[in-house]
């Protein structure tokens, strides 16, 4: 819940990734009180978060692949765990050897049900509406989507570490159930032009507060307050949110922008660009658009 939560400890814990927060710096050892109590700071009104705070968010997500940091805790994983390595068989081996298991993508084993129809390939993206990696990824992904397959179905499922991801998980799916796709997409834009600015992304300090912003944001642009509170609230969304919730479990993500293909592989920017992320601008990203092709036609071909 967001309830509770200062907006400045908010935008501390919402790093892409999901690590454990830094420790606060120690205070100076004669610090003077301060001149008014924080009891007098209004609870519904929430405090901008300082320039540094924000800054240091903003240069930590951008400075590296959305990545569980190495002393986070790791959920745990049972004997079928989804990781575990497989020899693939040769019927199932990518062209020319060209990628390999481990290094650029893992196999999943067990391989996990899809929701697509006989005969599609479902390719699955666990994003944050407030990730940098998610936002730059976003041109690849648009064009890709204009030229893939006809029998690949493409599907997004916001990523459901913390309250600030949970409170964005809500608005997409609201905004999903209400067939505002446009709005999503607004909505991604909406978010990251905030966080430049240093502003909220679309999130209050409280649950209500968050409602409360994002219903504006509906109704500017074009969404009656009453349809949005609806949406908000419908049992559509909170199934759509159990279900995110059980995927981002399921699959142990641990980073995103995350992609699975159909239910038997997971890749990202990082390991798809293994062999030139570190020399080539954009190498990670044209070299996983490039690896879903080859995982979706080999699928499609079995």
């Amino acid at each position: 819940m967001l309830r509770a939560l200062p907006l400045a400890a908010l935008l501390a814990l919402s790093a892409c990734s999901r690590q454990a927060p830094a420790p606060p710096p120690p205070a100076p050892p004669a610090a003077p009180a301060p001149s008014t109590p924080p009891a007098t700071q209004s609870e519904t009104t929430p405090a901008p978060a300082p320039a540094a705070t924000a800054q240091s968010e903003i240069q930590q997500a951008t400075a590296s692949q959305e990545s569980v940091d190495n002393g986070a805790e790791r959920p745990a994983r049972g004997d079928a765990s989804l990781e575990q390595m497989a020899a693939l068989p040769a019927a199932a081996q990518l062209p020319d050897g060209k990628w390999k298991p481990g290094v650029h993508y893992d196999p999943l084993v067990p391989a996990q049900p899809t929701s697509v129809a006989p005969g599609k390939v479902e390719v699955v993206e666990v994003l944050w509406l407030a990730c940098p990696h998610c936002y730059a990824l976003e041109p690849y992904i648009g064009n890709w989507l204009k030229t893939k397959p006809s029998y690949v179905e493409f599907v997004r499922v916001p990523v459901m570490w913390q309250p600030i991801h949970r409170a964005h998980a809500r608005l997409y799916y609201a905004l999903e159930a209400l067939g505002r796709q446009d709005l999503i997409a607004k909505a991604f834009d909406t978010i990251h032009d905030l966080a430049e600015r240093k502003l909220p992304p679309l999130v209050g300090s409280s649950d209500d507060e968050t409602f409360r912003v994002q219903q504006q944001f509906a109704t500017q642009n074009g969404i009656s307050a009453d349809d949005f509170a609806k949406a908000y609230n419908s049992f559509t969304v909170s199934s759509n949110l159990q279900r995110a919730e059980q995927l981002t479990q399921r699959y142990h993500v641990e980073g995103v922008p995350f992609f699975v293909v159909n239910g038997k592989y997971t890749t990202d920017v990082a390991k798809a660009g293994h062999d030139c992320a570190q020399t080539t601008p954009s190498c990670g990203e044209k070299k996983l658009i490039e690896l879903i092709g080859d995982l979706v036609a080999t699928e499609h071909r079995h």
